[in-house]
Parts: C-alpha cells; structure tokens; sequence
C-alpha cells in the first residue's frame, strides 16, 4: 500500500478551511426527487509499482430502483486515509463516477459522512456540494456525535454533535438471528435531516445498506475483481 507523510500542521489547516468553505454552502433543505436515484462507493487496489488506486463505482435506478446506468472510475490516489478527511481521499473519483453516469441522478447516496463530521463537510456533503446534487450520507462507523442506541430492527436514534441534530442511527437488519451493527444516515445536501431518515428506510430491501449503497457496492467490487483478473485494464 502506498504510504505519504502526514499532512503538516498548516496543511491541516489549509485543507480544514476548504472543508469549512464546503460546510458553509450546505443547504438542507429538500431539493431532491426520486426520478434518478444512485449510490457510490470505493474499493481500493495496489499495482506492482506500489502505486495505490482508489476505484469507484455508481449505480443508477428508475424511481422502481431498476438500474438503468453504472459507470466506474479508476484513479491513482495521492491522499493517505485519514479520518475526517477521505473527501479529498476518495472525492475525485467518486464525482468522476458519478458524472460518468448516462442519467444525471436526481438524489445519490454516498457511502461516507455527510453533515455528521467535525467540520460537517464529509464526503457526501462533499460531493453534493461540488456537483450540485441532493445526497445522503449512510456510513458503517460513527465518526462523531453522541446517542442511544435503537433497540429493535427498523429503529432508529438521533445523532447529536456540538448540540445539533446531525443524523440518525438506523438499526437497518438482522442476519443470521445475530444482531447487527447499526447504520449511520445523515443528509449531505438538498435533503433534511428527517428526509435522509426516510429515504434510507424507503431504500432498505434485503440488506443491511439501502440498495442504491448495495448496488454501488457490489458493482465497485466486482470492477475491482475484473481488474485484477486482467479483465479490465489497470
């Protein structure tokens, strides 16, 4: 895996005020349709030459969640994985994916933080943001905030971070009659709060991820296994 050293002290900061730039123009208000729903996700890849790539992969469905467009994008990473700062780890591709879609999405899930980050500006804030487009942020891990956990399948738990409602904890499945984990949503941008709650649930199919985030998933692993295999080209 590729390593680079750690960001300095002022480039921390310089990249916490883009972060802030991008929080600043977060709206939260409902500005999305069902018509184009898609997901993004990443998968990662190292070459012979020690090279790291980042592979995303999106999805997109008819308002019957049929797919109707996937698309991939393969870049070299230039970002180590630090916590708080994979927009600008795992961004460029994922937008890159994402305008490659036939069908501009009208409402993308994002596998990623959205306003529930240290500077409320994760990477589904992010990418909405930069592309003007409504998303939603769902997430396997809490990176801040404070709640109680929800108790029984299909509830689920505000998320508060410096005194603000930020999201929801969604206890989304149960596999195998073990509990599992829950699932963080939370809005990026052009959806509320409460929407991002109710557009994961209205989403939630078979799995523990609403499908879009499933989907993406699935297709980004499986371009990951055609380029290894020499299917695709690295």
């Amino acid at each position: 895996m590729a390593s680079w050293p750690a960001p300095s002290p002022e480039e921390r900061e310089r990249l916490f005020s883009l972060q802030e730039v991008v929080a600043s123009e977060v709206d939260l208000e409902d500005r999305f349709s069902e018509e184009v729903v898609a997901g993004v996700d990443q998968a990662f890849i190292s070459g012979e030459d020690g090279r790291e790539m980042v592979i995303s992969g999106a999805v997109a469905f008819d308002s019957f969640l049929r797919p109707i467009s996937k698309s991939w994008a393969l870049l070299e990473t230039t970002f180590p994985y630090l916590p708080g700062l994979l927009s600008f780890r795992e961004g460029p591709a994922a937008m890159e994916a994402v305008k490659r879609l036939e069908t501009r999405p009208t409402l993308l899930f994002v596998d990623g933080c959205g306003i529930n980050h240290p500077r409320k500006a994760g990477l589904a804030s992010s990418i909405g943001v930069a592309l003007n487009l409504p998303t939603v942020g769902v997430s396997k891990n809490i990176l801040c905030g404070t709640f109680d956990p929800p108790g029984r399948v299909g509830d689920a738990s505000p998320l508060f971070f410096e005194g603000k409602h930020v999201g929801y904890i969604l206890f989304s499945k149960i596999f195998s009659k073990k509990r599992c984990r829950p699932i963080v949503v939370a809005p990026g941008h052009w959806v509320s709060v409460e929407s991002a709650l109710d557009l994961a649930r209205r989403h939630l199919r078979d799995h523990k991820l609403p499908e879009p985030c499933f989907m993406a998933h699935q297709h980004v692993n499986q371009v990951k296994c055609q380029i290894l295999s020499g299917e695709l080209s690295f």
